[in-house]
């Protein structure tokens, strides 16, 4: 078990981390802008309220629109990706050096990354590019989780109330 002394120099350095990668994108250093990453680090895949919640926690004081302006800022600066998936609210994500795609649960919404299905960026090339110089490929595959699979399966087992 880690002592405080150990969490607290773990603490230090991941801050440190999390300054460097917004310094090297080239924006100012800012507690909110250290609470988003942080709480990205934290909830990978998480849409801005996810975020902002837990941004909330450790300044009261920030408001959504601050972390809608933080999550802009670091996705036009490449610090993060965004990924929208059908149906569903924009998740952001700290993965950014490689073209993966994602697995969605289609009941309880978890993301999973998957590793691209072949080759380099951008692993999958149209039949026709139409003239465009194709930079990256997303693909979510859509299904349902290993929990999901077990409550579904538990639920199909009850007899109906009916």
């Amino acid at each position: 078990m880690p002592t405080k002394t150990q969490e607290s120099l773990t603490a230090l350095a991941t801050g440190n981390a999390l300054r460097g990668e917004i310094q090297a994108a080239g924006l100012k250093v800012t507690t909110t802008r250290l609470a988003v990453l942080t709480a990205l680090a934290r909830n990978p895949h998480a849409d801005a309220d996810t975020i902002f919640r837990a941004v909330e926690r450790h300044l009261p004081s920030t408001s959504v629109q601050a972390v809608y302006g933080v999550l802009g800022a670091f996705t036009e600066a490449g610090i993060i990706r965004r990924i929208e998936p059908a149906g569903s609210s924009a998740l952001y994500e700290r993965r950014i050096g490689d073209n993966h795609h994602h697995l969605i649960c289609s009941n309880c919404r978890r993301v999973s990354d998957v590793d691209c299905v072949t080759g380099e960026a951008p692993c999958l090339t149209p039949s026709n590019q139409h003239g465009f110089s194709i930079q990256t490929a997303e693909v979510t595959f859509w299904g349902v989780c290993p929990q999901c699979q077990t409550t579904q399966c538990q639920k199909a087992d009850q007899p109906s109330p009916h």
